[in-house]
């Protein structure tokens, strides 16, 4: 499996909108670093993106929204954070 910037993108923009939990974006990451081949022209990288992510589930290390936007950014992506008010019932 050929790993690009856009899959890992995928996964970190799908944990941020809890469209799959932390344990599975770390399974994804383990199993990525374990078994796939990543895209040459960014190949330092989406390793050492994804090798960080792996360990996201260690409470020394975690995952911070900041570290999520800069993950991103040096992907190619910038982050438009959008906060809409829920109207009261």
């Amino acid at each position: 499996m050929k790993v690009t910037r856009q899959d890992i993108a995928q996964k970190i923009i799908d944990y941020l909108f809890h469209r799959i939990t932390l344990s599975e974006l770390v399974n994804w990451a383990e199993m990525s670093m374990m078994d796939a081949d990543f895209e040459e022209r960014n190949y330092d990288t989406l390793r050492d993106i994804t090798s960080r992510l792996g360990l996201a589930d260690v409470k020394a290390f975690g995952v911070t929204w900041e570290e999520c936007e800069s993950f991103l950014q040096r992907l190619g992506y910038r982050v438009d954070l959008k906060v809409t008010e829920i109207q009261a019932m």
